[in-house]
């Protein structure tokens, strides 16, 4: 009886000897529940979402944005002060290479006279001349080959072409047919900034979801409409892209042209400097160029977002 007494206590009553004699040193051997577990984990969790968050903002704010380009390029000038002031020699060569300290001297001294804003304007106004006519038409051509198959059947096989040959390839080309080294030297900025602006627009085009041509069409669209409406917003971001890369690409293009034909220009300052072996020259134009690449880059991107706003709010993935 007493074994079938002992038999049914419940497993709670039963107590091992070594919990006893912990219970009796005043050592706790109660464990925490499971969901207080939880709960103290997605605590810690939500302290580390809300910090990860929060140095998202400060990394994201626009003061952080411009810090940081400081420091990058402040990195790139401080590596040249040390590389040239100490002329550095390990397979690269500093040795003839002009510190910034001179070509802050040489800035100064050019600009004392009107030649070198002479030479920066007529480069500005090449590339805004050639990029504007490649623009106008890569976009539309680009659209006509993106929507109409018969008009991509006739036009792109000459197309891909010419669009191997580099545009410095063009030089003796476009001395040939242009009247003027002028009207040559923009031919070439225009071809180095039409093709991509070209392939982008029409990848765009091809990009648009099929939904909203039926849903035009559904509503009775004309195709004038559908041009405006549809096709032009919906490939927007590609075309921008294409103009950003085609920006690059034309100044490229537009430098090689001044060095072999060109008689001002920005690139022709730079090949003279190397002609007449003024080192700080040299480098005071490499910089001008990479400065205004940069401000008309910075232009592309401004015009983007102000006609895409839409395509910042749905960029969630980024980091």
């Amino acid at each position: 009886m007493a074994m079938t007494d002992r038999a049914i206590e419940s497993p709670a009553e039963v107590v091992p000897a070594a919990h006893k004699k912990s219970a009796s040193q005043g050592v706790s051997t109660s464990r925490p529940p499971l969901q207080a577990i939880k709960g103290g984990m997605g605590a810690d969790a939500s302290v580390s979402t809300k910090q990860g968050l929060q140095w998202k903002t400060v990394f994201e704010s626009t003061w952080m944005q411009y810090l940081l380009g400081v420091v990058s390029i402040g990195s790139v000038l401080l590596f040249w002060y040390l590389a040239t002031e100490y002329r550095w020699d390990f397979y690269i060569r500093f040795s003839n290479i002009p510190t910034p300290g001179d070509v802050w001297n040489t800035m100064i001294e050019v600009n004392q006279s009107t030649k070198f804003i002479t030479n920066v304007w007529m480069s500005l106004r090449r590339i805004m001349e050639g990029f504007f006519i490649a623009a106008v038409l890569g976009v539309f051509l680009g659209i006509l080959v993106g929507r109409y198959r018969l008009f991509r059947s006739v036009t792109m096989p000459a197309m891909e072409v010419f669009r191997p040959i580099p545009a410095i390839a063009w030089v003796p080309m476009a001395i040939m047919i242009w009247p003027s080294n002028e009207g040559s030297i923009i031919f070439i900025t225009f071809i180095g900034a039409f093709f991509p602006i070209l392939l982008n627009t029409i990848h765009g085009v091809e990009e648009i979801d099929e939904v909203l041509f039926r849903a035009a069409a559904s509503l009775g669209t004309k195709e004038k409409d559908l041009m405006l409406y549809v096709i032009l917003p919906g490939a927007l971001q590609h075309i921008f892209t294409g103009l950003a890369v085609g920006m690059g690409v034309a100044w490229v293009s537009l430098i090689a042209a001044e060095m072999i034909s060109g008689q001002y220009g920005i690139g022709y300052f730079t090949w003279e400097s190397y002609s007449l072996i003024e080192y700080p020259k040299i480098a005071l134009g490499m910089l001008t160029i990479g400065v205004l690449g940069l401000l008309c880059s910075k232009v592309i991107q401004l015009c983007s977002k102000w006609s895409t706003p839409w395509i910042g709010a749905a960029a969630g993935g980024r980091k």
